[in-house]
């Protein structure tokens, strides 16, 4: 019986068809029953919503001017979608659908991916893909939006470690993982490098409950699950060379769920952690 889930773990499998999302497609996350939502379902301009057992539907189609990018539940149950064309972070009541404007991000370029701490503050992204730049900001359970980082290459995917002490930023330009200390003011120190890729570039990423980050491999086809201390422990084929998000799911948290660009379609493999 060991040796038999030992074998199934880390192998990914298709869990929507082909070409069921644009090229657009990111921003995976599950919420309290175990549904999947993804943005870019079927049109750019909408957020797709999936049963554990694969059936979909075009659950939200988002309002005019407003793009979505990265997704994040909490744990009673609030959505926030990062709105990278109008520079928001968005709620959306999941009983009505309702959206509303969340926090006004003041950037000119996107918050992309978002992450929910364990306290409940919310960390997003911002790369300045044209000028190769980046920062990353902080939003505050209160609305509070508060620039805490700027980067030299653009920054891209954000997680947050299970005990809520570090803040770790990816460069997709760079290929550097960057690992900082928040700080009882959740101001941002210690900047230090936790592993750096030789070659292909990354996106998004997410941490287990034992702190390893398992990180997109945007052109390799590939999630790189890297230690606390920033040793690549292995890399999980994608059936794709162009994945972009990643969350957990399933009923023991153990369920990864990736979004990839060259087939349009959500891929899972079960991990031998639960999600953060």
């Amino acid at each position: 019986m060991f040796l038999l889930l030992a074998q199934v773990l880390f192998v990914a499998t298709p869990f929507t068809p082909e070409n069921s999302f644009t090229s657009g497609v990111e921003g995976p996350a599950t919420d309290k029953a175990g549904n999947i939502y993804a943005v870019s379902y079927q049109k750019t301009d909408t957020i797709g919503k999936f049963t554990p057992d694969g059936k979909g539907e075009v659950w939200l189609t988002m309002p005019e001017g407003s793009l979505g990018n990265g997704i994040r539940f909490t744990p009673e149950g609030r959505m926030f979608v990062a709105d990278y064309k109008g520079h928001n972070i968005l709620e959306i009541d999941p009983a009505t659908r309702k959206v509303s404007v969340f926090a006004k991000v003041p950037t000119p370029y996107q918050p992309n991916d978002i992450e929910l701490g364990p306290d409940g503050t919310l960390w997003a992204s911002d790369p300045d893909w044209k000028g190769g730049g980046g920062q990353v900001w902080r939003i505050d359970k209160d609305a509070k939006v508060s620039k805490v980082a700027t980067l030299d290459s653009t920054s891209n995917g954000v997680a947050t470690s299970p005990d809520g002490k570090y803040l770790y930023v990816n460069e997709t330009g760079s290929r550097k993982v960057w690992r900082y200390l928040i700080g009882k003011d959740k101001g941002l120190s210690g900047k230090t490098l936790l592993i750096a890729f030789p070659d292909f570039g990354m996106d998004g990423m997410k941490a287990d409950v034992k702190g390893n980050l398992y990180i997109t491999r945007h052109g390799k086809g590939t999630v790189a699950i890297v230690s606390p201390r920033g040793k690549l422990i292995r890399e999980v084929d994608v059936l794709g060379k162009l994945p972009t998000n990643i969350t957990f799911g399933g009923p023991d948290g153990k369920t990864c769920y990736v979004t990839e660009v060259e087939h349009g379609r959500l891929v899972s493999f079960r991990a031998e952690f639960a999600g953060r």
